[in-house]
């Protein structure tokens, strides 16, 4: 682990341009930068280990990271609104920072424009980073021939029971899945019938299960044949060699970006700028493309050879604020589709 650190700062650092840019002095009125940063994060060890020591090191600073889930971490803000504790948030769904603007600082990366189009920051305030996507998992084994390259290919009778979900009432990435096979299906509608249609044909051939983790784990274990799964985990089986494949659907695939930010009012506000900065920098985008399994949210970096190039992907946009303005509606839509389904 400390090899692999070293070589990460050594290629951060030997980028003089965007090292001079960290050496730049601040006029005298501008707030001075410090030797600390507090970052509250709900990102995985891979994700974390990856950053905090090549920004130490970059800017001979002191990371404290206090790790906890979303609601936690936002729950933790709204509490100290009046006097943070954190400087930056790393981690968290998209939608959780746009109900929550009063507590974020406007900051727009100096790198915005080498991110892909459709996940800029067009907030002001929400720098992307890293992207997750939902797909198809398919156990090699069982799968036969039975071709599968997007969600229409699971309505054939032969897989019936074959394939398993978790709840999108429940689960975000099993309603992820749900508003991308609406968006895909009904063409950008989210109301189309005959997209809801298509949930009602689907989920009849479907066993729907508790959490997201059993769904990947269902069909690395061969319980199930298909999973409708999101790519960081399913990625890491096909890394570690498990019997399994990833298949991004056809008909389009919805990457959501993992937001990050800077909190409104922090002590650190200089070195809070730097790691929006840095997080968004081609050097480190280029590690994340390489040494873990989040997708990075920049076009042009490498891809290892256990992930599909993002150029290669039938991408299409979602609209963010209508998914999540509409999450209960579109739940309770898919709850009387699923009831009218058991009753069958």
């Amino acid at each position: 682990m400390k090899k692999f650190t070293l070589i990460m700062i050594c290629l951060i650092m030997s980028t003089s341009l965007f090292a001079a840019g960290a050496n730049e002095e601040a006029p005298d009125s501008a707030p001075q930068a410090t030797d600390k940063l507090v970052v509250y994060s709900p990102n995985s060890d891979g994700l974390l280990n990856a950053t905090i020591p090549a920004f130490e090191a970059m800017y001979d600073v002191k990371v404290e990271v206090i790790s906890a889930g979303t609601g936690e971490v936002f729950k933790r803000l709204q509490g100290e609104a009046h006097s943070p504790y954190a400087d930056v948030v790393f981690g968290g769904a998209y939608a959780t920072y746009m109900i929550n603007e009063e507590l974020f600082e406007p900051y727009t990366s100096v790198n915005n424009g080498n991110i892909i189009d459709i996940y800029q920051n067009t907030t002001g305030f929400i720098t992307p980073y890293v992207l997750d996507g939902s797909l198809i998992l398919v156990n090699k084994s069982l799968i036969g021939d039975i071709e599968i390259n997007g969600y229409k290919d699971l309505l054939n009778p032969a897989l019936k029971g074959k394939i398993v979900s978790a709840n999108p009432t429940a689960s975000s990435s099993a309603y992820a899945h749900l508003t991308n096979m609406l968006n895909a299906i009904g063409k950008g509608d989210y109301q189309n019938e005959e997209a809801w249609d298509f949930v009602q044909a689907l989920f009849s051939n479907t066993v729907v299960i508790g959490s997201s983790s059993s769904v990947w784990k269902g069909v690395r274990d061969g319980e199930y044949t298909v999973g409708l799964s999101y790519e960081d985990p399913s990625v890491q089986l096909v890394r570690d060699g498990a019997d399994v494949k990833v298949i991004y659907m056809e008909e389009g695939v919805v990457f959501l970006p993992a937001g990050s930010g800077v909190v409104k009012g922090a002590k650190n506000i200089v070195n809070a700028k730097r790691f929006i900065d840095f997080i968004t920098s081609a050097e480190i985008q280029n590690i994340y493309g390489t040494t873990i399994t989040n997708r990075p949210v920049m076009a042009k970096v490498a891809t290892p050879e256990y992930m599909v190039n993002i150029s290669d992907i039938n991408i299409i946009a979602e609209d963010m604020e209508y998914v999540y303005q509409n999450k209960a509606a579109l739940q309770d839509k898919f709850k009387d589709i699923f009831v009218d389904i058991q009753g069958q």
